[in-house]
């Protein structure tokens, strides 16, 4: 090997590119890369710690040489410092104390002459987010943020925004807040903006817009620095500008002059901030008090934000697209005369074809209506199956949101269902529906049209749209019982929308043509009889349908014209994809920001903030546990408790209520019948024997007296009264019935009366031909092992034919009766239990199902020490967490929102404000399942204040249920009631 080659292997400067670090290592490089580290060569040890940076880079752990590479920092050499402050930035949180040995060279060049060295120090130390180094880095980082240079104040600005998301609290103390308010005013515009930057993410981090308060002199200075920083340095301003108040439409004015130029910047991120500023002043200021110069400056802002659509990258296509969306909500003034520049062209993405549709749908009007119509016709006919159905669809739109053109686009329409082409047909037929809603008795002329394709409708949207069109115009089509009844034939394979949409069309069949067509009659009896036989037990809703159309027919012909027949129908209106005008507000705030990409305000997106209990945040802040329970916080503060603690959350008590009918001893002779043929060998543990002292049915398995709720919490603390609970009410589960012997059940499960136990209460009624004195009852196997308490239900006196009696079964669990969680469905929302009954003096054996409620399966026993909820939560991995977002509260307030999960046994464990996050407070509940298992779920609450939204995590090792337990938890937060 020449010379020269073996020069080149050492690693000289000028021996090759730097790609030759990356080439694959050999065995036993990390004690040569050690002995190269130590090497008193510089030419080696800056080879070397490139070949330990390369091997980080790919993935490779390099950490045992941690010691090695710190020796290096003492160095006068520029790209061998800032090589090994890279490492020690990658490797610092893993080796916490051996970063310590490095912290008196960042002292040291931090005050060395030259300022890339400072600088360099600076950001190093900021970028190291370890605890122990922060009390080290506030001395240097004030010497310089009042530096000379303005190289190193800038970066000690950036430095002041990350010391801040490391530990706030100092930030504050060690002024560095006000010297980031000083640097505003600075001469230097990089600094100006680097400063104004920290300043946006801290206010960010705390939620607190104060921390950016702009005084004159400040905003002259914003002003003037902003045709002078870097493109990222005017975005910050622009951002700060954007959360500026104007004294009067004068100063907005005299502001918007000043970014208009940079309307016409070459960076799309400063074209957005600059809109997003002069849309804030228009709206605040400028509209009202100087209508005709607010109107010239939409029409500026049109211009920039065409040009943007003409954007090389198709992402940034989009990102503009999204942005614009927002913009044409709030004001479509400012886009109305450029419709044509949202075409769609040939090779556009599909993701943003369909922003541009939407775009046209918000900026079509009486003036453009043609040409949009024309264009949408055209996206019809093209391949790709989706577009062409969002093309349909955006005609209906058009007329509904149109009055004067919904002919035009009827006559659309009619075209593209003369193609024949199915999918366009359906969609067709799905529009002209919505048509025919917004405008009654006024384009009826094309329902011939749309019966002749009723054999090309496939999809269940297209079908219930096409059954409502024959039930609502029954009375002008001549043959509309025979086109219902060709829906029928196929009842029980629809969906169902189909379902409800067919009883529905036969009863407006029925009551618009009983007295001239003796076929609705039939019709209707069918239907119905369809919707309410034993095999539709699986869709309550079409049930409940069938039986209170069935109910009003026969007792009130006329009430039932009134309901059905509802000349007064809701207005329909075009709301597809629009936006609560508030969280519209948000929106506009945050444009070129993700929120503005994704429709949502940030923290629907962002997975976690610091302050949230788990997060990667330090042991001690999961016990800085200053929660007090509701209404407690001025008690406490007078008389502590003895224990000194501060935490007095009080768990919630047993709720009383009136108990349920009595359960009488089931007769001796009444051996018991196993009617899911699941055996007999581990019957359900029989009750205890009731006395004249305890007639609750309840107390039969251990429930405590219905009125004797416990009147202390689990700290000692005084229990708040908690709402007493209406019961559950009772659906039809089983109709009379033949099969029944004329038993008929109506059942809901209740754990909140008769003392907090769970049991199954039953309105029974006997529609047969003799009294019904007993019935056996038997449960099906199921997830939480749920089994009656009693086998056999006795009636004294017996329920007369024609007579209806309650009844409350008292539930308990058994081991032998829980089914494998494995087989439940984890993405289901219900859970039903299999019911079978036998009716003593007949024989009849029947089935239904009973909707269990998640939460009435909640234990009372869900207290826990906040320790062991601390442990828990850390023990179960984060991949477990279920996330949902429950938006307009019926209630104000977390006390309110809170009591309602406490009154069914969601034990309050913790609350306590997000540290960092102004206005956002978390609360932390236990819920604990009855049964062998004992599934516990772990719930976190995370409030807002402003908003009327609460976002609800559930974290549990129990994944089949926790769908469950978010859709229960979702239920009880949207109800109005306690």
């Amino acid at each position: 090997m020449s010379s020269k080659a073996k020069d080149g292997k050492a690693g000289g400067p000028s021996s090759g590119g730097d790609g030759r670090f990356f080439s694959t290592t050999k065995k036993g490089e990390t004690q040569e890369l050690r002995a190269e580290l130590q090497s008193a060569s510089r030419e080696k040890k800056v080879d070397a710690v490139k070949k330990v940076i390369a091997n980080m880079t790919v993935g490779k752990d390099v950490s045992m040489l941690f010691t090695d590479v710190v020796n290096c920092i003492q160095t006068g050499n520029m790209e061998l410092k800032k090589l090994v402050y890279l490492y020690l930035i990658n490797y610092a949180k893993t080796q916490p104390e051996l970063i310590l040995l490095s912290v008196n060279t960042f002292v040291k060049d931090a005050a060395d002459p030259n300022p890339l060295v400072r600088a360099l120090a600076i950001r190093t130390m900021g970028c190291i987010r370890v605890e122990r180094i922060t009390e080290y880095l506030c001395e240097p980082l004030a010497a310089t943020i009042k530096d000379d240079d303005p190289y190193v104040r800038k970066t000690a600005a950036m430095c002041v925004a990350k010391l801040y998301d490391i530990q706030p609290e100092l930030v504050v103390e060690r002024g560095f807040v006000d010297a980031l308010r000083d640097l505003v005013s600075d001469p230097n515009p990089t600094v100006v903006a680097n400063a104004v930057a920290a300043l946006n993410e801290i206010a960010d981090s705390s939620g607190d817009d104060s921390v950016l308060e702009l005084s004159t002199s400040a905003l002259q200075k914003l002003l003037a620095a902003l045709n002078e920083c870097t493109e990222w340095g005017q975005v910050s301003i622009l951002d700060a500008l954007a959360k500026y108040a104007p004294a009067d439409a004068k100063d907005a004015a005299s502001i918007i002059e000043r970014v208009l130029p940079r309307l016409q910047h070459a960076n799309s991120a400063v074209v957005l901030s600059a809109v997003k500023v002069i849309l804030r002043y228009v709206k605040a200021r400028v509209d009202d008090a100087m209508p005709e110069q607010a109107a010239q400056y939409r029409k500026k802002l049109a211009p920039p934000l065409v040009t943007l659509l003409n954007s090389d990258l198709e992402e940034i296509t989009y990102v503009a697209l999204r942005n614009i969306n927002l913009i044409v909500q709030s004001d479509p003034r400012i886009l109305e005369g450029d419709v044509k520049v949202f075409f769609c062209k040939y090779n556009d993405p599909i993701y943003v074809k369909l922003e541009k549709l939407e775009i046209m749908i918000r900026l079509v009007s009486e003036r453009n209506v043609d040409q949009v119509l024309l264009e949408f016709k055209e996206y019809a006919q093209e391949v790709d199956v989706d577009f062409v159905r969002r093309a349909v669809r955006a005609i209906g739109r058009c007329a509904i949101k149109l009055e004067k053109a919904a002919q035009r686009c009827i006559t659309v329409l009619l075209e593209l269902i003369h193609t024949k082409i199915n999918y366009v047909v359906q969609e067709a037929v799905i529009v002209v529906k919505d048509v025919f809603r917004k405008y009654p008795q006024k384009y009826e002329s094309i329902i011939a049209t749309l019966c002749e394709n009723l054999e090309s409708l496939d999809e269940p949207e297209a079908k219930a749209s096409m059954i409502w069109i024959i039930g609502e115009y029954a009375e002008q089509i001549e043959n509309a019982d025979e086109l219902l009844d060709t829906f029928l034939e196929s009842f029980r394979d629809e969906t169902a929308a189909v379902q409800l949409q067919l009883v529905t069309a036969a009863v407006k069949l029925f009551l618009k043509q009983a007295s001239n067509n003796p076929a609705a009659h039939e019709m209707v009896q069918k239907a119905l009889s369809l919707a309410t036989d034993d095999a539709t037990f699986a869709n309550p809703d079409l049930r409940d349908r069938g039986f209170v159309y069935w109910r009003l027919l026969s007792s009130d012909p006329e009430a039932a014209k009134a309901v059905v027949l509802c000349p007064d129908k809701p207005p329909v209106a075009d709301d597809t994809h629009k936006l609560d005008p508030d969280l519209l507000e948000d929106l506009l705030a945050r444009i070129a920001t993700l929120a503005s990409v994704f429709h949502k305000p940030p923290e629907a997106f962002v997975a976690r903030d610091p302050g949230r209990l788990g997060g990667e945040e330090p042991d001690e802040g999961y016990d800085d546990f200053d929660d007090v329970a509701p209404g407690e916080a001025a008690a406490e503060d007078a008389a502590p408790d003895a224990a000194g603690s501060a935490f007095d959350d009080a768990p919630s008590p047993s709720v009383s209520a009136p108990p349920p009918r009595a359960a009488p001893p089931p007769p001796a002779s009444g051996g018991e019948v196993d009617l899911l043929d699941m055996g007999m060998d581990d019957p359900a543990p029989p009750p205890a024997s009731t006395t004249a002292a305890s007639l609750d049915p309840l107390a039969a398995f251990g429930a405590p007296p219905a009125a004797a709720p416990p009147d202390t919490s689990l700290f000692g603390a005084p229990a708040a009264p908690q709402p007493v609970l209406p019961k559950r009410p009772k659906t039809v589960v089983c109709a009379p019935s033949a099969q029944s012997g004329g038993v008929g059940i109506s059942a809901a499960f209740d754990a909140f009366s008769g003392g907090g136990a769970l049991a199954l209460e039953l309105d029974v009624a006997n529609r047969g031909a003799q009294a019904v004195r007993q019935l056996a009852v038997q449960f099906n196997k199921s997830p939480f092992g749920v089994a009656p308490a009693a086998a056999q239900l006795a009636f004294s006196p017996p329920i007369a034919p024609g007579a209806t009696a309650p009844y409350a079964i008292p539930v308990t669990t058994n081991p032998a009766m829980v089914t494998d969680a494995r087989a439940f469905d984890p993405s289901s929302t219900q859970l039903g239990l299999q019911v079978a009954m036998k009716n003593a003096d007949t024989g009849a054996v029947f089935y239904f199902t009973a909707q269990l409620p998640f939460d009435a399966l909640w234990s009372p026993d869900s207290a826990v020490e906040r320790s062991t909820f601390i442990d828990t939560w850390k023990a179960i991995d984060d991949s477990l967490e279920t996330y949902a977002t429950v938006d307009n509260l019926p209630t104000s307030g977390v006390e309110e929102t809170c009591a309602k999960l406490q009154a069914r046994n969601a034990f309050h464990v913790a609350r306590r404000a997000v540290p960092g996050a102004v206005g956002q407070e978390v609360v932390f509940l236990n819920i604990k399942t009855i049964g062998p298992q004992g599934h516990q779920f772990l719930v976190e609450l995370t409030f807002k204040a402003g908003l009327n939204a609460v976002k609800v995590c559930v974290k549990t090792t129990a994944q089949p249920f926790a769908n469950l337990a978010k859709a229960a938890i979702e239920d009880i937060l949207r109800q109005p009631g306690p």
